[in-house]
This record gives C-alpha cells, sequence and structure tokens, in this order.
C-alpha cells in the first residue's frame, strides 16, 4: 500500500466499490442497520450523493470513505457539519485512511463555513473512539443504551470539535 491516501470528493463512478466497502465492512462494532442483503440497496441515495462523499485511494484502488452531510435541516442549524458515515476497506486499515478522511473532513466542513463537526459513534467501539479524539474531539453527550445489538444494550455517543473559521 503506498504510504498516503490519495484524497477526492466521490465520484457515481465510485458508487458500486462505495456499497461493496460499505457491505464487505458491515459489523455491529459501528453499524445499528441490519446487515444487508441482496439485492442491495443502491449507495447513492435521493438524500446522499457523490458530493456528499470524501474518498480515499491507495494505490489507485478505493480504500474508504466518509460521509459528510447536515445533523438537522434547520436553518439555525446550519454551521454545524456532521460525519454521517465512514468505512475504511479491511485490506486498507492501519495506512492512516481513516485519519485522512478525517482531516479532509474537517478541512470540507469549514471550506463550507461550518463552525463545528460532530459525530455519533457506538460507545463499544472503542477504536473509532480513540482515533476520535486524537484529531480533537470530545465527548459532547451519551444515550445510555440507545441500541440493541446482538442481544447487548450499547451507548449511543456524541463527539464534536471546533472547526477553524
Amino acid at each position: 500500500m503506498s504510504a498516503a491516501p490519495r484524497i477526492r470528493t466521490a465520484t457515481l463512478d465510485d458508487e458500486d466499490e462505495l456499497g461493496r466497502i460499505d457491505r464487505d465492512t458491515w459489523s455491529t462494532l459501528h453499524a445499528v442497520m441490519p446487515r444487508p442483503r441482496p439485492p442491495y440497496e443502491p449507495f447513492y441515495t435521493e438524500r446522499f450523493g457523490p458530493r456528499d462523499h470524501i474518498v480515499a485511494e491507495l494505490d489507485g484502488r478505493l480504500a474508504g470513505y466518509i460521509r459528510l452531510g447536515f445533523p438537522t435541516p434547520l436553518a439555525c442549524n446550519a454551521h454545524v457539519r456532521q460525519i454521517l458515515g465512514l468505512a475504511v476497506a479491511d485490506d486498507a486499515r492501519g495506512a492512516g485512511v481513516g485519519r485522512a478522511l478525517l482531516r479532509a473532513a474537517g478541512e470540507e466542513a469549514s471550506r463550507q463555513g461550518a463552525r463545528r463537526l460532530t459525530l455519533r459513534v457506538l460507545g463499544h467501539n472503542t477504536p473509532a473512539r480513540t482515533l476520535y479524539a486524537s484529531e480533537g474531539f470530545v465527548v459532547e453527550g451519551i444515550l445510555p443504551g440507545e441500541f440493541l445489538l446482538d442481544g447487548v444494550y450499547v451507548d449511543d455517543v456524541l463527539m464534536g470539535r471546533a472547526l477553524r473559521p
């Protein structure tokens, strides 16, 4: 794998590969929706298209994505962007892909005029929480036992950080 991932905005041509990465990385460590089953839904939707996804490439192959959007449709909340999805291909883990995508999302959110960047993460997802904390995100709220996954109640953790103006 390359030393550093190449970061870019997603394109329509990325849809099938992004869907595959999403399905291949599915786990109750981070997913609250049931495991995807064929026939698979399209990766892009009316709500989230290529413009809402930043992708990472390693050696010319898609290695992961981050979905950036608004936490609510309210005008009074328009200064906040939220990470609404992050996946890194199994064979690209440990290559800095997740960190590069987080940094790119912060840069893009700032470029769009956002003042804050937030995300939600499952309480038991220690690897993700550690990464987010190392990039300046702090826990801003916890919904205890919000999800029942594989017979275990799991906290929903809200994390956020300020962005440079």
